[in-house]
C-alpha cells in the first residue's frame, strides 16, 4: 500500500536461476537445458541483441534493485522490493521464457518440455508467498493439442492467467482454428489472458526484419505486435464467440489505442460485410465490453484517453526488475491522482486488475 492505495502490480517480471532448466526439465529433454549464457547446444535463444545492450541492462537492473541483483531474484527479494515499492499482490511473468518459447524452428516436443518446466519452477517460486506472489502461466503455442492440458495442469495449481505471446507462431495467428478449444476452455473457468510481447524474440516480430538497434527494435515490437494481437482477436471471431473471455494488452503502453480503435471502427464502417461472420460489432466495442490495457504512468494525454475509452479497462504494472523499469514507477502512478481524481487512480491500481484476474 502507499498513500492509501491498495496496489496489484499486473505486470512484474522475475529472472529464471539459469540452472533451474536443467534441475525442472524432464529427463528426455535435459540436454537441451540453456548454457549459463542462454545457449542451446550453443545456439542463442535471442535474436539481434548486442553485448552493449547486456552489459547496460544488467548495470541498469543492478542500481535499481541491487538487492534482488545480488540475491539472484529469489522469492524473499522479490516479495522486498514488492513492500519497499508498496505493492500489494504482484502478477508474474518470466523473462528467459519469454524468449526459450519464442523460437520458432523449436520442436513442439522441446517447447511443450520447457512450458512445463517453467510452470513448474513458477508454482515453486510463489510458494513462498501464494497470497502475493500470483504465477501466470505459460501455453506451448507449438502445439495446439497441449495448450488445454496445460491450462488445466496450471488451474489445478490456483492460478487465474495465462501469457501468450503476440506474434505468430509456426504461421499462426491468435485466431487460427488450431487454439479454439483453448479459449473455449479458457472463458469457461474464467482465465485471464495476458498479451505479452518481448523484443529480441526468434519468433515473426514487426521490426525485427529492417532493424538491428534495441532503440529501433524495442520501440516497434511491443506496441506493434500489440496492436496485431488486438486485430487478429477481433478480425477472427475470438472476442465475438467468447464474450466473457478477458485480454490484457501489457507492456506497450495505451496511447496507440485510440488511435487503433478509431481506424478499425473506420474499416469496420467501410468494409463490415468482408468481416461479418466473425465481426458484429464495432471493433472498439469488443475492447471496451472485454479488454484491458496497460498503462505507463508517465505517458501524455492520459486524461484524454480516459475520455476516449473510460478507465475502467487500465491496468498498471511496474515491469520489475527489467531494465525498462523505473525503481519510483509506483510513485509515478499515485501521483497520477494530480491529474486524475483518486477513484480513476484507484481503478487503475486495484479496481481494474481485481477484476481482469477475477480476485474477487
Amino acid at each position: 500500500m502507499l498513500n492509501g492505495y491498495r496496489i496489484i502490480d499486473a505486470d512484474s517480471h522475475i529472472y529464471e536461476p539459469v540452472d533451474m532448466w536443467k534441475q525442472y526439465l524432464e529427463p528426455a529433454f535435459k540436454n537441451f537445458a540453456p548454457s549459463p549464457d542462454m545457449k542451446i547446444n550453443g545456439e542463442e535463444i535471442v535474436n539481434q541483441i548486442s553485448a552493449q545492450v547486456r552489459m547496460e541492462g544488467n548495470k541498469q537492473i543492478l542500481q535499481a534493485h541491487p538487492r534482488s541483483f545480488f540475491n539472484s531474484f529469489n522469492p524473499e527479494s522479490h516479495v522486498q522490493a514488492m513492500m519497499q515499492m508498496g505493492i500489494d499482490i504482484s502478477f508474474i511473468y518470466p523473462t528467459y521464457g519469454l524468449w526459450l518459447l519464442a523460437i520458432d524452428t523449436m520442436t513442439p516436443q522441446l517447447a511443450g518440455a520447457f512450458t512445463r518446466a517453467y510452470n513448474n519452477w513458477l508454482r515453486d517460486f510463489c510458494s513462498y508467498n501464494p497470497e502475493i506472489l500470483r504465477g501466470v502461466g505459460a501455453i506451448n503455442l507449438h502445439a495446439p493439442e497441449e495448450m488445454v492440458s496445460e491450462l488445466l495442469r496450471i488451474v489445478n495449481f490456483g492460478w487465474k492467467a495465462v501469457f501468450l505471446r503476440p506474434n505468430p507462431v509456426k504461421g499462426r495467428l491468435l485466431s487460427n482454428p488450431a487454439y479454439e478449444p483453448f479459449w473455449t476452455k479458457c472463458e469457461e473457468l474464467g482465465i485471464a489472458i495476458g498479451i505479452h510481447e518481448g523484443t529480441h524474440s526468434r519468433l515473426p516480430t514487426t521490426g525485427g526484419d529492417r532493424f538491428h538497434t534495441r532503440f529501433a527494435m524495442h520501440a516497434c515490437s511491443h506496441p506493434m505486435e500489440q496492436m496485431m494481437a488486438l486485430l487478429a482477436l477481433i478480425e477472427g471471431g475470438v472476442l465475438e464467440r467468447h464474450p466473457k473471455l478477458k485480454v490484457g494488452f501489457l507492456e506497450s503502453g495505451c496511447g496507440w489505442l485510440p488511435y487503433w480503435l478509431w481506424r478499425l471502427d473506420e474499416e469496420y464502417k467501410n468494409l463490415h460485410w468482408e468481416v461479418g461472420d466473425n465481426v458484429k460489432m464495432k471493433p472498439s466495442e469488443y475492447f471496451r465490453r472485454q479488454c484491458f490495457i496497460e498503462i505507463e504512468p508517465s505517458e501524455p494525454y492520459l486524461p484524454q484517453i480516459i475520455e476516449y475509452i473510460g478507465s475502467d479497462n487500465l491496468l498498471f504494472g511496474s515491469d520489475y526488475p527489467h531494465m525498462d523499469h523505473q525503481p519510483d514507477i509506483v510513485e509515478q502512478a499515485v501521483a497520477l491522482e494530480e491529474q486524475l481524481p483518486r477513484k480513476i487512480v484507484q481503478n487503475i491500481l486495484w479496481d481494474n486488475p481485481v477484476r481482469f484476474y477475477r480476485l474477487e
